[in-house]
């Protein structure tokens, strides 16, 4: 038991499903924070930021540490982390008088063991034997769409257990929710892990910065994680608050059909990679990322705003584990310390663009304005993102052209 490459695959896996419960539980639990703790828009996205941003210093750490530290023992810990943080937000709170500061505290410790799952899984699977390299873009495709399976799973079964058992027993989710990442880090102990993972033969980081590619793959990465967690992040409140329906219909129509396109997408990825170009995917996927947005943000038709934000999760579903086979394909000695920035920058992207999203509803609504007129206006804001994720897929494009030629 756990002796060969398909226990790693699988431990991998699971450690994505802990990534998508450490994103997506607690914002299927910011109802019961504003109810019961009086916890605002603000200090809401103030929540969200800090779990990307911790995420985000670690991944930058991470970097150094993968240099003294095992990878093994790395990636332990990491689930060792989540699995605290989890359990630590259902009890915290009923310890501390200061609600607030004790989710933090949850959140911090959590967010820590994310970023680095974040940048360890993608390499131990890449660093897996494989000679193929279309197989080790279907196989990173098809890792990814475990987060999808992992944040439809959270949702589902915790809005199930709010809808049967009530809001009151809430800390208990969490709690529940921190076992599993435990379990999986002990599993890691175990599993066999590429010798390769020990070689220090990545290319040098401040290298790869000098290449105009790989800061474009970098801005692409920002933009990623900005498409996909500003709408993953704000769907169910929006959907609740700003469309006037229910929880349950709100997160099952939001997020769970969110993440159920996306990990679709995902799949479908893993499946027809060898004859897709991945660039043109990319420009697709953000126009149609593009114009999810601005229905969403213009649209006064509660269905079919509820419609875009599912289909959003259509059109972010390969820009994170497209970017990533592309850098892999291209820097193929960029090592633990590629993984490492990119996943630094899809960090800063996942919580910038929830965070700027969340303070422009906030400054609408502090101005008078209604909570789906705030939502809307974040929204239209952060069109931005798929924007920029447009223009930098064509440049990237045409250098990839340009060099084929040459």
């Amino acid at each position: 038991m756990f002796r060969t490459y398909k226990s790693t695959t699988f431990a991998c896996y699971t450690g994505y499903i802990t990534q998508a419960a450490v994103n997506n539980l607690a914002p299927i639990l910011f109802i019961v924070f504003q109810q019961k703790f009086g916890i605002g828009y603000e200090l809401i996205s103030l929540l969200i930021i800090t779990n990307f941003a911790t995420q985000l210093i670690v991944d930058g750490l991470a970097v150094k540490l993968c240099k003294v530290i095992s990878t093994r023992t790395l990636i332990s810990a990491a689930h060792f982390f989540c699995g605290a943080g989890l359990i630590m937000m259902g009890m915290l709170p009923s310890v501390i008088d200061n609600t607030f500061a004790a989710l933090m505290i949850s959140v911090i410790t959590y967010a820590v063991g994310g970023g680095l799952i974040e940048v360890l899984v993608s390499p131990i699977i890449e660093a897996i034997p494989n000679d193929s390299g279309s197989a080790k873009a279907s196989a990173m495709s098809l890792l990814h769409s475990f987060y999808c399976w992992g944040q439809m799973t959270v949702v589902l079964l915790s809005t199930g257990y709010i809808f049967f058992f009530g809001d009151e027993y809430w800390y208990l989710l969490p709690v529940i929710w921190g076992l599993l990442p435990i379990i999986n880090g002990f599993v890691f102990i175990k599993v066999p892990l590429s010798p390769s993972l020990s070689e220090d033969t990545g290319i040098p980081l401040l290298k790869l910065l000098r290449e105009r590619g790989f800061v474009l793959i970098l801005l692409l990465m920002l933009c990623a994680g900005a498409c996909e967690l500003t709408m993953s992040q704000w769907s169910s409140l929006f959907a609740q608050r700003g469309l006037l329906v229910s929880k349950q219909v709100g997160d099952l129509l939001g997020p769970c059909c969110f993440a159920l396109l996306m990990g679709t997408g995902r799949v479908l990825n893993s499946i027809f990679a060898k004859r897709i170009n991945m660039y043109a995917l990319l420009c697709f996927s953000g126009l149609l990322c593009l114009t999810c947005y601005i229905t969403v943000a213009l649209s006064d038709n509660a269905i079919l705003s509820l419609i875009f934000c599912a289909l959003c999760g259509l059109s972010v579903a390969v820009l994170w584990p497209g970017t990533f086979s592309l850098a892999a394909a291209d820097y193929k000695k960029g090592g633990t310390g590629m993984f490492g920035i990119m996943a630094l920058l899809g960090d800063c992207g996942c919580g910038f663009g929830p965070f700027l999203a969340g303070m422009i509803c906030d400054a609408v609504t502090g101005n008078g304005g209604t909570e789906a007129a705030g939502m809307k206006t974040g929204f239209a804001f952060s069109t931005i993102f798929p924007l920029l994720l447009i223009g930098s897929s064509l440049i990237l494009y045409f250098m990839h052209k340009k060099t084929k030629k040459n």
